[in-house]
């Protein structure tokens, strides 16, 4: 009897475990220096778009501000920071110039269609939902991370209302 429930609970934290893997995998978090970064992430293109959005958080553990000052991927020509903003019924894109000041305890979420975000412009080839990319963050005084950003279905994203990219100026 003894044997069947050891057999019985060692199954059971299989399962378990099978059961948080995927929850796991898409919790994905990176840390340098005082900073943590959080659930890199970007949404599938459609064949011919030039360029994507990515996204994640940054948190500043530390009682120093530092400053995302630079972004690289090979699946694009260039990797920007950018901002949104309502101007009238305007919605504009605009690089962050200088980089992004993360102050000690704040949290930015670069989020679809809110405040901040990542463009991968001129990109190699299409995004397609379960890729993964490498993304090289640089940071004023914590330095150089190198994440993965995984590539979710677009479908999710607009089935949402948070279809980022469509009728936005990019100025």
């Amino acid at each position: 009897m003894k044997q069947f429930i050891q057999q019985g609970a060692a199954a059971l934290a299989l399962a378990v475990a099978a059961l948080a893997a995927p929850a796991l995998a898409q919790a994905h978090e990176y840390h340098v220096g005082k900073l943590d970064i959080g659930h890199p992430y970007a949404r599938a293109t459609v064949p011919g778009q030039p360029a994507g959005g990515a996204y994640l958080s940054i948190e500043n553990k530390g009682t120093a501000a530092d400053r995302l000052v630079a972004l690289s991927t090979p699946a694009a020509k260039t990797t920007e920071i950018h901002t949104m903003a309502m101007e009238g019924n305007v919605m504009k894109m605009r690089e962050v110039d200088g980089g992004l000041e993360i102050k000690p305890g704040q949290k930015i979420a670069m989020q679809p269609g809110n405040g901040y975000h990542i463009m991968l412009m001129g990109l190699t080839k299409p995004l397609k939902a379960g890729d993964k990319l490498p993304l090289t963050l640089t940071f004023e005084k914590a330095g150089r991370v190198d994440v993965t950003i995984n590539v979710e279905d677009l479908a999710a994203g607009a089935a949402a209302g948070k279809d980022d990219m469509k009728g936005h100026a990019h100025h």
